[in-house]
């Protein structure tokens, strides 16, 4: 049976971001991520892991900056990530170093590097050394702790100019790499806006080893997993079949979502995969 993780950067919109944990538990969650924590002490978040029986199994490098401000300035701006971009190597690796503080004060065993916008004037080849660079530098940083390093594909439709896009870019990225604590963070919502087909998908590269994690939204609203043109149960059972034991990140908007209970309502879905969430 699969395990769900409540993303809580969508999920429950309608509270306080701290009050999102508690309500995740109560709700059968057993593990949840998000994209930043940056802008809480380490402590508080951990209690709230704690607290309600919770595990961290995701969230996010920096997007830019270095510390909770200029972090938040970076995310704002429409930053998303300054791997691939030359020229910032130093923030990049100081926000890693953040990136793993925080991953060890609470227990999280995978950090996703987002890649960056293509600069204006660029292409995907001329940055393409900047980014393999710095996945192999916060790589090597992060496995000292045991984490893995994950790359993940992401449409241009919501985010133009993104530098990485296709589940075979991610890949063959991977191998360019080299380091074995590098895996690819497959989202089912980008990967059928990019490429369709995701069933087969599933079957060419998860028995790789190389896919770290998964996440979950319907198509095209971006809603919860039972709304749009994919046949979640289906993938689900096929995930299972292939031996996948680790965690699907539920990243989507709720529809309801800031209503109140707005997000519960909608986990209608979850209900058969509870016993083992």
């Amino acid at each position: 049976m699969p395990k769900f993780a409540a993303n809580l950067t969508m999920m429950y919109p309608e509270l306080p971001f701290l009050d999102r944990f508690e309500a995740a538990a109560k709700d059968g969650f057993k593990a949840v991520e998000y994209l930043f924590p940056y802008a809480f002490e380490t402590k508080e978040l951990a209690a709230r892991l704690k607290n309600n029986g919770l595990q961290q199994v995701l969230f996010n490098l920096p997007p830019g900056g270095v510390d909770p401000a200029s972090i938040d300035a970076a995310w704002n701006s429409g930053t998303r990530g300054i791997a691939c971009i030359a020229g910032r190597e130093a923030e990049f690796a100081a926000g890693a170093d953040l990136a793993l503080r925080y991953a060890e004060a609470l227990h999280c065993p995978r950090l996703h590097m987002m890649a960056g916008l293509v600069p204006f004037g660029e292409n995907k080849e001329n940055v393409r050394e900047t980014y393999i660079n710095n996945a192999k530098a916060a790589s090597q940083l992060v496995a000292k702790q045991g984490i893995n390093l994950l790359l993940e594909p992401i449409n241009t439709r919501d985010i133009p100019r993104f530098f990485l896009n296709r589940q075979d870019e991610a890949h063959a990225l991977i191998a360019e790499i080299g380091q074995p604590n590098v895996k690819v963070q497959m989202d089912l919502y980008h990967c059928q806006i990019v490429e369709g087909d995701v069933a087969t998908k599933i079957r060419q590269y998860l028995p790789t080893g190389n896919v770290g994690h998964f996440q979950i939204a319907g198509v095209p609203e971006r809603q919860e997993p039972d709304i749009g043109e994919m046949n979640y149960p289906y993938l689900f059972d096929l995930i299972d079949s292939l031996g996948y034991a680790g965690w699907i990140g539920c990243e989507y908007k709720p529809k309801l979502g800031g209503q109140t209970n707005g997000t519960s309502s909608g986990l209608g879905w979850l209900k058969p995969y509870l016993t083992s969430a």
